[in-house]
């Protein structure tokens, strides 16, 4: 597969030319600059070139990187765009490797000169990767560059027993020699599909991100085996730029177009307008930014699964396209729907060549592409169903013969009308639901449609710690093995990314193997590596995680219950979402026992990220189980109208929020600063930055407008624990209901009403500064979790006597 070569100047999302002022965001002029974005350079397939297989030890690590740049630099060669075929991922074994090279080059920096990186034929049973070699001198082997890296993480969980999580890392504990493989090792993945993310993970994970940031996230998702990754950043380009061709004004269009935390509802054709309008410049850098995604993902040889067409269009599209025909789609949760464009009309057609040509030109083209027909509650009115997908698929075929329509599996979709309408061999269910429900046979709901055992462990990017990984280990290979299976993949599906660490690693690594996971010996490796090296506390916190939160069963929930620190206030409150879980799904005192252990670790693997980050969390997750004991004492309290009951009960609630933030402050990952600030970046004019933080703060609390977050129940879907978040936000409105339940009490009068929604609103129009660094010791504050819960209540003693 060839390679793109990225332009040289570009640093961050914005990518054309060198901005006139602060030097780090690039300038476009106004009129037509999608037109005038750069067309996509290409590398010729290199041939394999021993030179690269020589691990130049005898080099100082600094030149040793600079070498590995240079030798990338010297082989590229710029030529003509190749075919749609081309952009499919590499198979012959003359791919460049350089691509890996530099992904452990930001990975290991210390390290890559040890890796010697050796590209391999796939075969027609699919990838592997090999690896073997001798101390200091690793040789891995791969049939892409992704292959390559996931073996590079196999020898450095199985053999250097150190862990590269998403997020944190025990590779500081690495030796300067790495040591020798144990013998040789080969792992082949036991499915073709390996894909990975949500529709919703460029809201809820960051849609403000940078380039850096992206760059981490597929050098980790290569890390661990994904070949398949849904990128829509930029896709309101594709938009913008088609439906000018069909009677909209640029103005129109922009504010039609949602602000970007907001796109992902859009693109599933949810909703429209809210946190608009966007302006061109932004809409330019997004789609900048989303080739560099796209363009990096290939050099990997790994597939962007790009949005497809399938009939969104604004508000009075026929009375401008004569022969059009569209359904109105109502509301989604509050949001007026766009319209769905009937695809077995002629103008259907034309909009989709048209978004398809637009794509290529923006993007490049891809094999697989992403679409979810009447999702969430969406109308076909008299349009049959079948007819609709048949057209869809037309469509796509036309555009991009041979390509695969992915879709997800969620609540009623897709239905058999669907599937049964298309060629079933060009189609992917991601299947959101495997872990979720019992008694699922998805080879005879789907019709055997090809599909991927599927998880979505996270909603809302909830911080809650927890996930079905039992169900994972037990069933993902029973599915697989089954006569007639039509498993075919792994679909991680979180809601938001950057959570729950284990559960990624656990669930990617499913896909590399070809026997059932031993649970209990899984975790026990992970707990030796996780910190770097083996600690008998660390082994018991792992094992009392394992079974708590990481052994929730299938039947209701794929997720943990989220924390009512962050839930709207009130006495009866059982989650803070609402679609999230109304109770406890495991024992919480073995979190608690969990974080006793993690604090007795050894203080010589306390200074490893891994270790600082899972200390945190499982201190939050402690303190926010706390919640769902005391608030019920809080409102005994109330109702037996004992006053000094509630101020003690309510004193500690505060208490706990205060001591909540502070420990979440101590590391990065827990921060709202960052958050804002990366919104406020993408900003050039003062407005500009305040409607990016208006898009950024609404989606954590209020989610959109009144009707949405109270009626429609949107409100705190996106909940999360960070610093400056729980005392500004969740604090700010649990003193308030607090205080006005004390005044209910002294007064004996009913309690004031609270217009919650404006109380939050106002909060999403503020700009106050929030560190973006973190401040405090979190072993200390981890220390001061502990001692402020409660004792665990010892079980009753065992009655004596004789049994009745």
């Amino acid at each position: 597969m060839p390679v793109r070569v990225e332009p040289p100047i570009e640093t961050g999302r914005g990518p054309l030319h060198r901005p006139a002022g602060d030097g780090r965001r690039p300038t476009c002029a106004r009129r037509g600059a999608l037109d005038r974005l750069p067309a996509r350079p290409h590398i010729h397939q290199h041939p394999v070139n021993h030179f690269a297989e020589v691990t130049v030890r005898s080099l100082r690590p600094w030149a040793a990187v600079c070498a590995a740049v240079a030798f990338a630099l010297l082989t590229t060669t710029l030529t003509p765009a190749p075919s749609p075929a081309a952009d499919s991922a590499p198979r012959g074994p003359g791919f460049s490797t350089h691509s890996a090279r530099a992904a452990l080059t930001r990975l290991l920096p210390r390290h890559v000169t040890q890796f010697t990186l050796v590209p391999v034929r796939r075969p027609a049973s699919g990838d592997w990767f090999g690896v073997s070699g001798r101390a200091g001198h690793v040789r891995v082997r791969g049939t892409s560059p992704a292959a390559i890296l996931s073996g590079v993480n196999w020898y450095l969980k199985y053999t250097a027993k150190v862990d590269l999580g998403w997020p944190g890392r025990s590779t500081a504990k690495l030796p300067r020699v790495l040591p020798a493989p144990e013998g040789t090792v080969r792992r082949h993945a036991s499915v073709p599909h390996r894909f990975a993310l949500n529709d919703t993970d460029d809201g809820y994970s960051g849609a403000y991100r940078d380039w850096t940031s992206y760059e981490k996230q597929i050098d980790l998702l290569a890390l661990h085996g994904v070949n398949e990754v849904f990128v829509q950043m930029g896709a309101d380009a594709v938009y913008y730029e088609t439906l000018q061709e069909f009677g909209y004004s640029k103005k129109e269009l922009r504010s039609w177009i949602p602000g970007p935390a907001h796109q992902p509802w859009w693109l599933m054709q949810n909703m429209s307008g809210f946190a608009g309008p966007v302006s061109e410049r932004l809409i330019e850098e997004r789609a900048a930014l989303g080739r560099r995604i796209a363009n990096r993902l290939r050099e990997l040889g790994m597939t962007p699964v790009l949005p497809g067409y399938y009939g969104t269009v604004p508000p009075a599209f026929t009375a401008r396209n004569p022969g059009g025909t569209v359904v109105p789609q109502g509301q989604w949760v509050g949001f007026e729907r766009p319209d769905w464009l009937d695809p077995r009309t002629g103008v259907f057609s034309r909009v989709a060549a048209s978004f398809y040509r637009h794509q290529r030109e923006l993007f490049g083209d891809s094999t697989m592409y992403k679409m979810d027909l009447l999702h969430e509650g969406g109308r076909p009115g008299n349009v049959p169903v079948g007819d609709a997908a048949r057209a869809v698929m037309n469509a796509l075929q036309t555009a991009r013969p041979g390509a695969v329509w992915t879709l997800i599996g969620w609540q009623n979709n897709p239905s058999t009308q669907i599937i049964d309408a298309v060629d079933k061999s060009r189609l992917l269910i991601v299947d959101g639901l495997s872990d979720r429900y019992d008694g699922l046979d998805r080879e005879i709901a789907w019709h055997g449609a090809p599909y991927a055992f599927g998880t979505i462990p996270n909603f809302g990017g909830h911080t809650t710690v927890g996930a079905n990984t039992a169900v994972w280990a037990e069933r993902f290979d029973r599915w697989r093995t089954e006569p007639g299976s039509a498993l075919a993949g792994i679909a991680y599906l979180p809601e938001g990314t950057g959570g729950n660490p284990v559960a990624y690693e656990l669930f990617t690594e499913l896909a590399w193997r070809t026997e059932p996971v031993d649970h209990s010996g899984w975790f026990a490796a992970y707990a030796e590596r996780r910190y770097g090296r083996p600690d008998p506390h660390a082994a018991r916190a792992w094992e009392l995680l394992r079974t708590g939160p990481y052994s929730t069963p299938s039947g209701t929930w794929s997720e943990a219950q989220d924390s009512l620190f962050t839930a709207r206030p009130r006495l009866t409150a059982t989650s803070a979402a609402s679609w999230s879980p109304g109770a406890m799904r495991y024992d919480p005192d073995t979190v608690r026992a969990a974080l006793a252990e993690l604090l007795k670790v050894a203080p010589a693997l306390r200074t490893t990220d891994a270790y600082r980050f899972d200390l945190v969390d499982v201190a939050r997750q402690a303190l926010a189980n706390r919640s769902r004991s005391l608030l019920p004492e809080i409102k005994a309290a109330y109702d037996a109208g004992d006053l000094s009951r509630f101020r003690a009960g309510a004193a500690e609630w505060k208490d706990d929020l205060d001591l909540l933030d502070r420990l979440l402050a101590t590391d990065s990952r827990f921060l709202l600063g960052p958050w804002l600030a990366d919104a406020r970046s993408w900003g050039r004019t003062a407005t500009e930055r305040d409607a990016a933080e208006f898009d950024a703060r609404s989606l954590l609390t209020t989610w959109g407008h009144r009707s949405g977050s109270d009626a429609g129940g949107l409100r705190d879907y996106a909940n999360r624990e960070w610093s400056g978040l729980v005392s500004d936000f969740y604090a700010m409105r649990w003193t308030t209901y607090l205080d006005s339940l004390d005044t209910a009490l002294v007064t004996g009068r009913p309690p004031a009403a609270i217009d919650w929604f404006s109380l939050e609103n106002a909060w999403n129009q503020r700009h106050d500064d929030y560190p973006v660094e973190p401040s405090g010791d979190p072993v200390a504050r981890a220390a001061a979790v502990l001692d402020a819960l409660p004792a665990p209540v010892p079980p009753a003693p065992a009655a004596s006597g004789a049994r009745r």
